[in-house]
């Protein structure tokens, strides 16, 4: 079938089951955006191309499927660089299909010309300058293949505009051949049993849950070992609901913020077992002194995350669906026993969150940003899917809504990018259209990408955004109280703030606020009652700090207020 080359990507991305594309358009796109205009795919203009990116993200994470998003060439390619980094970062599948411009004036410094695939090379798992329009449909092919294969990722994909305009015979290929890609699905089952001995002969055993886990759907299955071997696990940030938080072996978070349960237990344990971790400074904290009583074993798809920070003593490589399949069977004669052969340890653990959970002074005249959350957990009962910015709202979140399943906790935690919880929320909501999404922001995270607004009134999502609004950049300030003497230089709003409420107001959405605790729970049901977005503007306390805490690249067991009762 003869086609133009846009035609071709847009049939391409349909064969791909592309749904929905978050986009913006310009003048080495405009080919393409006419292609879009007959076709059935949905797209989603949003207000700025680093929406479009971390939208794309968005709906990927809550869906496990590809986010696609569209810019054009120069300043609309260079405007997804933060996205594409954020979904690097944290394992996230993706193409993006960026305009170039035409093959006879690139390198001639023309107008809205940028050597993209040259600047993401670092950030991206693959990417292609397309120099043949009949190469379009291969390309895109083997992309798609590449971002939701093995370690998932983003690919991007950049088009000379003349390509776009070019007539091909379009044939999309069935299978994918790539010489230097082959994604290991299944490891070695001798590292399996391995790990399944070490099992047998430890005392102390603690599993470490990552975003992997979530990643390759084999939650399920961890649970299902977790249930039958009853031995205690921890959390990173975003391994967050591959276990239900509520479940009395999860220990909670580990590393910076983590509880003071989870960091004892890394420091006991005898032997650690990471699944789906990349045991990041976060994390590890002091390294040489992570889990210095304990042999480690990893489980990761990717063999380069193995021995990258922390040593393994014993490593099983492959796809977590086959490798803790492939536990479960190994550790099959330990099933009988219900885990009595650790009950020592659980108990000791368990002791250990009853003795210092995770708590903060309440009061009766501010908003303390911990009781918001806890009140959207229960006003949701704990089912929502939360998405968040980054600072300290993003760790309050982490501590204390109770996350239930997998893909419910939407976050940046790689490159830590404040900005991306509102459009993020944005790409959640469309891929989730049937759950209620929650965005919990600060006042500074909301700011770097509020014309997104735009884009959730014009769809009229029924997203709910909570701003924890305390005028400071509040992590930066808690940093600056804790290890710069409270030396607050440029953390504050000077100008008093913003009025979220007129914010709303402005962009069509509906806007409320709270100033009060007793007015907190009311602006909360007010909101999930509402139909639309709706921005909550909730003035919490300026004073509050984290906790417990563990400094940077201090061990996981000197933690600020995390003392024993």
């Amino acid at each position: 079938m003869k086609m133009t080359g846009a035609q071709a990507i847009v049939t391409s991305l349909e064969k791909e089951g592309v749904e929905l594309i978050f986009g913006y358009p310009g003048g080495q796109v405009l080919p393409l955006y006419d292609a879009l205009y007959d076709c059935k795919l949905r797209h989603v203009l949003t207000r700025h191309e680093q929406g479009a990116a971390h939208a794309a993200d968005g709906y990927a994470r809550a869906t496990g499927k590809v986010g696609v998003c569209f810019a054009t060439s120069g300043p609309g390619a260079t405007n997804l660089i933060t996205g594409i980094a954020t979904a690097y970062m944290d394992s996230v599948p993706m193409v993006c299909i960026t305009g170039q411009v035409p093959l006879s004036v690139i390198g001639k410094d023309s107008f809205q010309e940028a050597d993209i695939t040259g600047i993401t090379a670092p950030i991206t798992k693959h990417n292609y300058l397309v120099k043949n329009a009949k190469d379009l449909p291969r390309v895109i092919k083997e992309a798609f293949y590449i971002a939701r294969t093995g370690r998932p990722g983003p690919v991007v994909i950049d088009v000379p505009k003349c390509l776009m305009t070019t007539t091909i015979d379009f044939e999309y290929p069935e299978t994918v051949r790539l010489r230097g890609y082959k994604p290991q699905a299944e490891g070695k089952a001798a590292e399996v049993e391995a790990v399944a001995q070490a099992l047998a002969e430890a005392k102390k055993p603690l599993f470490f849950v990552g975003g992997g886990v979530i990643n390759a759907e084999a939650a399920p299955l961890l649970r299902r070992i977790v249930k039958t071997h009853r031995i205690p696990l921890i959390g990173s940030l975003m391994g967050l609901g591959a276990i239900p938080v509520t479940d009395p072996l999860f220990l909670g978070m580990v590393g910076m913020h983590g509880t003071v349960a989870a960091n004892r237990a890394v420091m006991e344990c005898d032997l650690l077992v990471g699944i789906g971790v990349r045991f990041d400074d976060r994390v590890t904290g002091l390294l040489t002194r992570f889990a210095a009583n304990a042999r480690v074993a990893h489980f990761d798809i990717d063999r380069a995350e193995v021995n990258k920070n922390v040593v393994a003593d014993l490593a099983v490589v492959g796809d977590l669906r086959w490798s803790l399949a492939a536990l479960e069977s190994a550790m099959a004669d330990l099933a009988g026993e219900g885990g009595r052969r650790w009950e020592d340890w659980r108990l000791q653990v368990t002791r250990w969150s009853e003795e210092a959970p995770l708590s903060y002074q309440k009061s009766d005249d501010v908003i303390k940003p911990q009781s918001v959350i806890e009140e959207i957990d229960r006003q949701t009962k704990s089912e929502a899917v939360i998405v968040t910015d980054v600072g300290q709202h993003q760790m309050w979140a982490a501590q204390y809504y109770r996350f239930q399943r997998p893909r419910s906790f939407i976050t940046s935690g790689g490159l830590g990018t404040m900005g991306y919880g509102l459009p993020a929320a944005i790409g959640a909501q469309m891929g989730q259209p049937n759950k209620s999404v929650v965005l919990i922001s600060g006042d500074g995270s909301f700011l770097m990408n509020c014309q997104e607004l735009a884009t959730a009134v014009e769809h009229r999502l029924p997203l709910k955004m909570a701003i924890l609004n305390n005028n400071v950049l509040g992590m930066v300030r808690q940093w600056q109280k804790l290890f710069f003497n409270q030396r607050y230089s440029y953390t504050r709003f000077a100008n008093g703030g913003t009025d979220y409420v007129r914010l709303a107001e402005a962009f069509g959405a509906t806007g409320l606020r709270a100033e009060r605790p007793e007015e907190m729970p009311e602006v909360i049901a007010k909101a999930l009652a509402t139909e639309g977005p709706v921005v909550m503007d909730i003035r919490v306390c300026a004073d509050e700090n984290v906790l417990p805490m563990v400094p940077a690249g201090a061990p996981l067991d000197q933690m600020i207020n995390g003392e024993v009762k």
